[in-house]
């Protein structure tokens, strides 16, 4: 059964003279690893290398729990904005940006090509649109607003956000760093984050998105979750516990939050696993709803994308 494409939504953009750099996105367990290997393989992609936007995938010893590509991967295709800080260590979409930008700006002046893949939207979205000029941090207020979060919880913060800037709360998509993040630019200023303009971006995006069905990403965000217990999660997991302070940002990936638990002998294996299966299809489920409209101009096909390798070369050859 040949994959259903998707027109792209009537808003094109103007043309720039920028440089246009292509984007391959998806939601978590569609593939976009080993496709973007599949597609460094044809002579027509080659001088291509990978720019990561994945917003775990920054932290050093977060491997398994991520899904990095492995070594051996990154033996065979050069990939860029990996492993960027320690697990322990803050980081911002501003400097995933500014990392991106760099290496992107790098293979195109040593005659490659660069294709950024990922599925982290506020990454890509910050990447084709610009930064906004919002306000440095506040470390006071940010303080207050994690004492607000370990006591009042996610869900109430979530509805002060949405309550007075909607478009904030639904762009923060329930993370809590950006939930608190949009609440602090929110009280220091009196607006939301959303409000301030962004600076001009670098680059121009064309952007490939595979959209899997529901279904499809149930029976393959299952098979992901095995095959990161086989690779060493929980292991990863002990490690992390042995040298991450609790407040680290790391905590809040998918997998360590579940699995530390087993660790400190407070729940079965079993249990947690489902529940890293439960969290996965979660937040796969709201990348493909944030994929399915933005960017707005993108080529979209429903389909996983290992049955999409001759769309994706074509889009290649003409991005």
């Amino acid at each position: 059964m040949p994959a259903e494409r998707l027109k792209p939504h009537p808003t094109p953009r103007a043309r720039t003279r920028r440089p246009v750099v292509p984007v391959l996105a998806a939601p978590t367990a569609s593939g976009k690893t080993a496709a973007a290997l599949r597609l460094a393989a044809d002579p027509a992609a080659h001088g291509l290398e990978v720019i990561s936007a994945d917003a775990m995938q920054v932290y050093r010893g977060l491997d398994v729990a991520s899904a990095k590509p492995t070594a051996a991967e990154r033996a065979r295709v050069p990939h860029h904005a990996l492993d960027l800080v320690e697990s322990f260590e803050p980081f911002s979409v501003a400097a995933w940006v500014a990392a991106a930008e760099a290496a992107i700006a790098d293979v195109l002046a040593r005659g490659g090509r660069p294709l950024v893949v990922g599925g982290t939207g506020f990454y890509l979205a910050a990447l084709q649109d610009g930064l906004p000029t919002t306000p440095p941090s506040d470390p006071a207020q940010r303080s207050t607003l994690e004492a607000e979060l370990a006591e009042r919880g996610l869900d109430a913060l979530e509805a002060e956000l949405r309550a007075a800037a909607p478009e904030d709360a639904n762009r923060a998509q329930r993370n809590p760093r950006r939930v608190l993040r949009a609440l602090e630019v929110l009280r220091t200023t009196g607006r939301p984050p959303s409000s301030f303009p962004a600076a001009p971006a670098r680059f121009e995006l064309r952007t490939f998105v595979a959209l899997p069905t529901p279904a499809r990403l149930a029976e393959r965000v299952r098979e992901r979750v095995a095959a990161m217990v086989a690779a060493g999660l929980v292991d990863e997991v002990a490690h992390l516990l042995a040298t991450v302070p609790p407040e680290a940002t790391v905590w809040q990936a998918i997998g360590p939050k579940e699995i530390a638990p087993v660790l400190r002998g407070e729940r079965p294996l079993a249990a947690a696993l489902e529940d890293v299966a439960d969290a996965t299809l979660r937040y796969a489920k709201r990348q493909r709803t944030w994929f399915a409209k933005r960017p707005a101009d993108a080529e979209r096909h429903v389909d996983v994308l290992e049955a999409l390798d001759a769309e994706l070369l074509e889009w290649w050859r003409g991005a």
